[in-house]
Parts: C-alpha cells; structure tokens; sequence
C-alpha cells in the first residue's frame, strides 16, 4: 500500500511572523528563523502568550539544564543537574508572578543577556555573537552548591529545527519554535569541591527557543538526540501533538549539519511509562529508533488554573535513520531525550 505523504512546506523568504489581525503570515518548517516576531501585533493579551528558552547540555557521564518560561500571569526560572552514571536527578526553581510576557527577548539570533530576579539563586543566559553562555550560581543546592559556567558555539551554516504552526480553531492561535539540536559546549560546573568539565568534541548544547498562544488544553510529545557517529556530527528532532500540521512536520534528521526532512513519527509507549523503553517509527520508514532510559523522570502538579502531568525520559537511542539520498545511518547509545507533557495553563 502506497504510504500518503503530507506536503512539506518549506520557508525560505523573510516575512513577519503576524498579520496585523494577528493570523500568520506564513505556515511551515524552515532551516533557519526567517520570520520577525512582531509581537506588537500578537492576537492575544500577554495572560495567553506562552515564551519560554530552554537549554540543555549534555554529555555520557552528566548534564545541566537551564530553563525560564513566561506565560504571562507566571514566569519561572529552573535548573536540572543530571548525573547519568548514578542515575540521579536534581534541581531547583523559583517563580514570578505577573511578568507580563516581558522577560524575554523577541529573537533567537540577536545579542541579549536574560537575569531572572530570583532570591534563591543567580542564574543568565547571554547571546552573545556566535556564543550563548550559561551560568548558574546556587549556594543551596543539594547542601554542597552549585557554581559554573557553559558556553554554547553556534555553528552559523548548520541547518536548525524551525516550525510556524496555526491552529484550525482559531487564527490567532499559533507556536514559532526554533531549535538548534546539537551546539559543541565547554565550561565547568562545580558542585561543592568536586568539578565537572563539558568538553567540545563530547559534550552537546540542545537549544529550544518557543514563543506562541496556544489552547488551555495542550498535549505535545518530543524527543532530540545528538552526538558524532562514526566521527560525524549527527542530531535529529520528532515531535508532533498540537496545531494544525496539515503544512509540515517538525521531524527533521541532522547530518554533518545539514537537515533531512522525514514526514510523521509516532511514539509508541507504554501508558507513557518513562521507565520502560520507548519506541519511534516513522510512516515513511525513515526513522526506527528505541529509547532506553537512564533518567526516568514523571511529575504532576495542579494548582486549578495551572495542571501539568509530565513524562520524561532522558536515555540512549539506538535504531536506524535514513537520509535523503537513501543512506541508512545506524544510531547505537546516541545520548538524548524524549518526552509526552500534558498541560492546562
């Protein structure tokens, strides 16, 4: 039977991101973010707007995470320390309220230097030229602390993860997302006396940079993994959940920087078991990956207005993908993540 693929629309001109009605400009999947966040014409008040910038830095052995979302009557600032050999997870937050959707800045690309005002700790993010630098500064954390700094080198002729998504039920709806799935990384975290040293050729930056307005009900599964296979830099994006995906999907496979369109993956778990293997195949029999996970992680939080029930798995991948011209590329214990999050906020 033959398999009926969707069309893959491809943004390659500049444009706004809005109308001034608030509808998009343009739908789609595109290399780089080619489109302006003109946020002065969004079609909902900052209590709808949802802008968050995520970042993780990963290598075999541990990780680091850093996170601030603002959803506009809430913002939080979070870090994750990942330790993969003892399988362990930690972390610490802090929240504002009534931010306003004014903390973070309207594009991925330009210099900007992000401080949140938090009482527990002292956390940025800069951009600075070809460079994001991460640095996190915790007396408290796990009662030894937690101090260091991470730079990311942006390599300006990789393809990237882009995504202009609408939504049917209403126009003003919509998610500009712009990952950058594989970032050489090198710095130093320190917890209590002990160091620990992310090097280049190792250790991988995963950026994902969302701004949108979407339902109170949103449903999104995820996953992204990177590293040199064979000694060459491989990477890859799936996902898929919310919006109007009749135009593109956000599948995309990285090879020596340059991206690979596929078509739809599905995840099939186990009632979203991250404890148990996860597996990803794709419907045009590009994409057969099995995740097995090293750091489970499930959490549930529900405050009425705000409800998140989340399953993730950090865990190596192992499978086949398969590029444009036909070549099979054989994954084994490719370092990465996945995830199924069900929200209300």
């Amino acid at each position: 039977m033959k398999i009926k693929m969707r069309k893959q629309n491809e943004i390659t001109k500049t444009s706004d991101l809005f109308n001034k009605d608030g509808s998009l400009v343009q739908r789609g999947w595109a290399r780089k973010p080619l489109l302006r966040y003109n946020k002065d014409d969004i079609g909902k008040g900052w209590s709808r707007t949802k802008e968050w910038d995520h970042f993780s830095i990963l290598n075999k052995k541990f990780g680091f995470q850093l996170t601030i979302g603002d959803i506009g009557y809430l913002t939080q600032m979070s870090y994750v320390w990942l330790d993969f050999e003892n399988k362990e997870r930690e972390g610490n937050g802090e929240f504002k309220f009534f931010t306003k959707s004014k903390l973070l800045p309207l594009c991925s690309l330009e210099n900007s230097k992000i401080e949140f005002p938090s009482k527990k700790f002292k956390a940025t993010i800069e951009k600075r030229g070809n460079q994001r630098i991460l640095t996190i500064d915790d007396p408290t954390f796990m009662d030894k602390g937690i101090k260091g700094t991470i730079t990311l080198n942006d390599k300006p002729e990789w393809d990237n993860t882009v995504v202009v998504t609408g939504y049917k039920e209403d126009p003003r709806l919509f998610y500009y997302n712009h990952k950058i799935n594989m970032i050489p990384a090198e710095g130093s975290i320190q917890i209590g006396t002990k160091d620990y040293s992310f090097e280049p050729e190792t250790s991988f930056g995963l950026m994902d940079w969302g701004r949108g307005i979407w339902p109170y009900h949103t449903h999104w599964l995820w996953g992204s993994a990177c590293g040199m296979v064979n000694g060459m830099p491989i990477a890859f994006n799936i996902g898929y959940g919310f919006g109007d995906l009749s135009t593109h999907t956000e599948n995309i496979i990285f090879y020596d920087g340059k991206a690979h369109k596929i078509d739809e993956v599905t995840f099939h778990h186990e009632d979203r078991d991250p404890s148990k293997p996860w597996k990803f195949t794709s419907n045009d029999d590009r994409f057969n990956m099995t995740l097995t996970p090293l750091i489970p992680h499930r959490e549930k939080l529900n405050f009425g207005l705000i409800y998140l029930n989340s399953s993730l798995l950090h865990g190596l991948y192992t499978g086949d993908m398969v590029l444009d011209n036909g070549e099979k590329i054989h994954i084994d214990s490719l370092l990465g993540h996945a995830e199924d999050i069900i929200w209300r906020w």
